[in-house]
């Protein structure tokens, strides 16, 4: 490395990425650095396609460089991206995931699957390799947001392929029965559809594997935390305080499970329903409030037709609001597996 390229890292060294709070040096975010003439070029690896602080360390590195550096006058910067490794996952299951994320209620009604299926959509619209497991097996949801009938997935050399669309993989007892029959299962059959589903599906590698969870307590958030090592879990609640006292419950279960609660949504958030329950349960809880999504008729339209609002109504609050709820929750991940004992960003840190 020539004294200038040392010289542009160790200035580099300086620059803190906002989430970690580390160098980005350090965190070895940056690669394939040049130097020609006045112009310093190099890669920016982030720990989420879905970041949303690319100007943060656009104005950083201009900062640490620019007049810092002896006769660099231009930065370019190119961007990269590497969701760090949940190795607990690679550890138990032969399947190919960074991360998996249970998207959970305390009380049914709240929108969780709205919520689930808008930040599985907005992660892949961003970039990222997205699964979503619909593992309300009795009540599904999830082929009617994204506006898929009840097709078969094909089998091909015994293993089910993925439904995709939105850039999503999906799989739900949805795909596999008939609309009008009713789903019957007792506890063991719930544990092993769910398994199944991780373990019997082609999912390929993913960065994110999102599992929307039926609401409450019950078998199935209690099978998935056992069986399989989840990264964290995301809350999602109405303002008013009957949903609120649900959350509470399925906050406290995860904490049983020591599954990590990466924070709450505030969903249908407006006069009807009030607003600001979800943000005082995560003060109260200490947690993070990832978000408020405002109660609104193109999110209810967008689930009842399959067109997610955070992809066909982008440019309205309540789509702004999911792909916001994208950016932070991407944050939150990376920041919890960055800052675990067992979780090792092997493709981040060298």
């Amino acid at each position: 490395m020539s004294n200038k390229n040392e010289h542009v890292m160790q200035a580099l060294s300086t620059v803190i990425e906002p989430e970690l709070h580390k160098d980005i040096v350090s965190l070895n975010m940056v690669k394939d650095l040049t130097v020609d003439g006045d112009t310093a070029e190099f890669t920016i690896v982030l720990t989420t396609p879905a970041c949303p602080l690319k100007d943060v360390f656009i104005e950083r590195c201009n900062d640490a460089l620019i007049g810092k550096v002896d006769g660099i006058q231009n930065v370019k910067i190119k961007w990269d991206a590497q969701v760090p490794t949940d190795n607990r996952i690679h550890g138990r299951l032969d399947v190919p995931m960074n991360s998996i994320i249970a998207v959970s209620s305390g009380k049914g009604g709240v929108g969780k699957s709205t919520v689930a299926t808008n930040l599985a959509v907005s992660l892949a619209d961003a970039g990222a390799k997205v699964g979503l497991i619909d593992a309300d097996i009795l009540n599904p949801n999830i082929p009617q947001m994204f506006g898929l009938g009840a097709g078969r997935p094909k089998v091909i050399n015994n293993k089910m392929q993925p439904l995709e669309v939105y850039g999503v993989k999906l799989i739900s007892t949805g795909f596999l029965s008939s609309p009008d029959k009713p789903m019957i299962m007792r506890g063991p059959m719930l544990h092993g559809a769910i398994r199944q589903f991780f373990t019997d599906v082609e999912w390929g590698r993913l960065d994110y594997m999102i599992v929307d969870l039926p609401p409450g307590t019950g078998d199935a958030p209690l099978s998935l935390a056992q069986s399989f090592p989840l990264t964290g879990s995301i809350i999602v609640t109405q303002p008013q305080g009957v949903a609120i006292s649900d959350a509470i419950r399925a906050a406290a279960m995860f904490d049983q499970l020591k599954v990590p609660v990466l924070g709450v949504v505030e969903n249908m958030a407006g006069d009807f329903f009030g607003s600001g329950g979800g943000e005082k349960l995560a003060q109260e809880r200490d947690i993070p409030f990832l978000g408020r999504v405002p109660l609104a008729a193109n999110v209810r339209e967008g689930g009842d037709y399959g067109r997610p609002v955070s992809i066909h109504s982008a440019d309205t609050e309540s789509g702004q609001a999911f792909r916001t709820l994208a950016e932070t929750v991407a944050a939150r991940i990376s920041v919890v597996m960055l800052q675990s004992s067992d979780v090792i960003p092997i493709d981040i840190i060298g």
